[in-house]
């Protein structure tokens, strides 16, 4: 889960949070529920790094190294 929280930020997940913060400072101005609950959904994908398709459904793909190529790769022939 922390791996979750501090990798992998990018525009998207910057963006949720800011909108999510944004509602969450009207919500609590104008003492509004809905406008916390949209806020707290907000905040919720940005932290989780998921979209509005629920788990990890909609999640940026995590870039792995490529520092094995696959014509480097040996293999022993087990008998």
């Amino acid at each position: 889960m922390r791996q979750t929280l501090l990798t992998g930020w990018h525009f998207m997940r910057w963006f949720r949070l800011g909108l999510g913060i944004a509602i969450a400072i009207q919500a609590f101005r104008m003492n509004d529920a809905v406008s916390g609950f949209i806020a707290a959904i907000f905040l919720f994908q940005a932290a989780s790094n998921t979209g509005c398709c629920g788990v990890s459904g909609c999640a940026a793909p995590v870039r792995r190294s490529q520092n094995v190529r696959q014509d480097e790769l040996e293999f022993e022939e087990i008998k």
